[in-house]
């Protein structure tokens, strides 16, 4: 049946252990019990996190948390299946946001993330499977776009710190940002114009699949994040 779900086969008593099992094992939700990969970016009002178990639910809408942002889209996972029904029981805003971790972020995503930013009830809390990489674009692009902070001090979201890897293939991300600052650099564009962010992205300067073909990452940091981590 592999991670395959669907909503009839949730409803269903074995289905629910089967999203469990899928949470704890195949989402590591076991880990995190040991280590809570959790940071506020704005006080009280966003904090980035990893996959977020109905009990974790529960403490954030306790905490006074309106919005839950998924950044693993909204493909039937159990994962999904249990957040959905614990963000509807505990009266929790669920929104399906996708991104990726290992693609440098279209200009499609950057509009978006802008959008959202500004649609979305706060206190919030965004989350992918580990809390790393995709939480990581994301929280940098929140304090860009939100809380209008300069380009190069957002990513510092982006880091090991959080668990961010920049010589796995997931460093394609960082490439394209530092393009960026690179070109705002040499026209004196201010890090924090948000605008010309989108603008550069929107150009013909930049092509994320170019960048995605020009990026090595490194095999042994790869290996590491694809296969022994099973990073998404």
């Amino acid at each position: 049946m592999g991670d395959a779900f669907t909503r009839e086969e949730f409803a269903t008593p074995e289905g629910r252990r089967r999203a469990w099992r899928a949470l704890m094992l195949g989402d590591h939700g076991f880990l995190r019990k040991v280590y809570d990969n959790t940071f506020e970016i704005a006080p009280g009002k966003m904090w980035r996190t990893y996959q977020p178990s109905p009990a974790k639910l529960k403490q954030w809408k306790e905490r006074g948390v309106k919005t839950v942002i998924n950044l693993r889209g909204e493909k039937p996972s159990g994962a999904l299946l249990l957040e959905e029904d614990a963000c509807e029981k505990l009266g929790l805003t669920l929104v399906n946001f996708r991104v990726f971790s290992r693609e440098a972020p279209s200009v499609e995503v950057l509009r978006n993330a802008r959008d959202l930013f500004e649609a979305v009830e706060y206190p919030a809390i965004m989350h992918c499977k580990s809390g790393a990489d995709r939480a990581g674009l994301m929280s940098a692009l929140y304090l860009f776009f939100h809380e209008k902070k300069p380009l190069d001090e957002a990513l510092d979201q982006l880091t090991f710190k959080y668990g961010h890897v920049k010589s796995a293939k997931t460093g394609v991300i960082d490439l394209a940002f530092e393009r960026y600052i690179q070109h705002a650099r040499a026209n004196n564009i201010p890090l924090n114009d948000t605008d010309a962010l989108i603008g550069w992205a929107a150009s013909d300067a930049y092509d994320p699949a170019a960048l995605k073909r020009e990026f090595k990452p490194k095999p042994l940091a790869s290996i590491w994040m694809d296969v022994l981590l099973r990073r998404e």
